[in-house]
């Protein structure tokens, strides 16, 4: 699936710090824990703890965050829809990295298992 170059740039523009709260909130809401929020987070992108609130405090735009990030090889195994997009057919590399974050995501916050969720 393509996606627009307008909506390409406002996503890669997007600061990860003022998306990770609402990340948080979404968890939090349905019961789950920033820490998981944390391993699921450490999974996909190899983050520590420490560099993943660092990220969650600057400017650091999500281009930035994916680009410096070391892809978990098994990332390609996220499956599914995401606001009604395949994220296995998603073209562009970051908006489909954004798309498996989202994923994941929701996933933790749905109750799937850890174990689940981290294939």
């Amino acid at each position: 699936m393509q996606t627009d170059e307008k909506t390409l740039r406002r996503v890669r523009a997007m600061t990860f710090s003022s998306v990770y709260p609402l990340l948080l909130a979404k968890v939090e809401r349905k019961g789950r824990t920033e820490s998981e929020l944390h391993e699921v987070i450490r999974w996909l992108t190899g983050y520590d703890d420490a560099r993943i609130d660092e990220l969650a405090s600057d400017e650091t735009t999500y281009q930035e965050f994916f680009a410096d990030a070391d892809l978990n090889p098994n990332a390609s195994l996220i499956t599914g829809a995401v606001c009604g997009v395949r994220v296995e057919e998603i073209e562009d590399p970051v908006m489909q990295q954004v798309r498996y974050l989202d994923k994941l995501v929701d996933e933790l916050a749905r109750g799937r298992k850890m174990e689940k969720i981290l294939r």
